[in-house]
């Protein structure tokens, strides 16, 4: 390994260091309430050196949020080989709740934990390019499952977003400990086998 490829692995082990070490306090104490002095503390540097690889906490959270998106696009991209949209809509969805299941911390700062004012004002003028690729997988096999007679009536986006957020409801339910309001086996046992009878009605379309 030569000198400029060791230097450009270590600065991306450092700036993962950084994320790791900004998403356990983000969770311990909220965004609001971490400060890049508690993450160079966290991780044992200086307050300089978080600086170089991020301009502030938002572009922090930021890192974290496509980190988070990228592992969840990149465990959903092989079924895109799927040929049959309705088999690769059912297992894209078991993928989704496995993800939710096995990362709690991670899908609760992707999807749960409220951000800052200023990195959502800066997200609606950003294109969201992790968030909106691994939605697009969605949407694109949804789109084909229309396209083979499935969903009669229903239009594509209104119908992705639904499809996205029942499988994202039956998960966050059991993520912010909700589902302890009606829990009559095991969490992990509900929300699978409720995943189960999601798709059973799907297919019924």
């Amino acid at each position: 390994m030569g000198v400029a490829e060791r230097k450009l692995r270590e600065k991306e082990q450092l700036k993962n260091l950084i994320l790791s070490g900004a998403k356990k306090l983000f969770l311990e104490k909220g965004i609001e309430k971490t400060t890049i002095r508690n993450i160079a503390d966290e991780i044992d540097y200086s307050i300089g050196t978080v600086y170089v690889y991020f301009k502030d906490k938002d572009e922090i959270f930021n890192g974290l949020h496509s980190q988070g998106f990228q592992q969840l696009r990149s465990l959903m991209l092989p079924l895109l080989k799927v040929n049959d949209p309705m088999e690769r809509l059912k297992a894209l969805g078991h993928i989704y709740v496995d993800f939710a299941l096995d990362n709690p911390d991670m899908y609760e700062l992707m999807f749960s934990m409220k951000a800052p004012m200023a990195y959502l004002e800066k997200a609606r003028m950003d294109e969201w390019n992790e968030g909106q690729a691994t939605f697009e997988i969605l949407r694109k096999t949804v789109g084909d499952c229309l396209e083979k007679g499935h969903f009669q009536g229903h239009q594509l986006n209104p119908l992705t977003y639904l499809i996205w957020g029942t499988v994202h409801g039956i998960c966050s339910f059991n993520s912010n400990g909700r589902i302890m309001c009606v829990q009559e086996e095991p969490s992990e046992e509900l929300v699978r086998s409720s995943y189960e009878e999601f798709t059973s009605l799907m297919e019924r379309f």
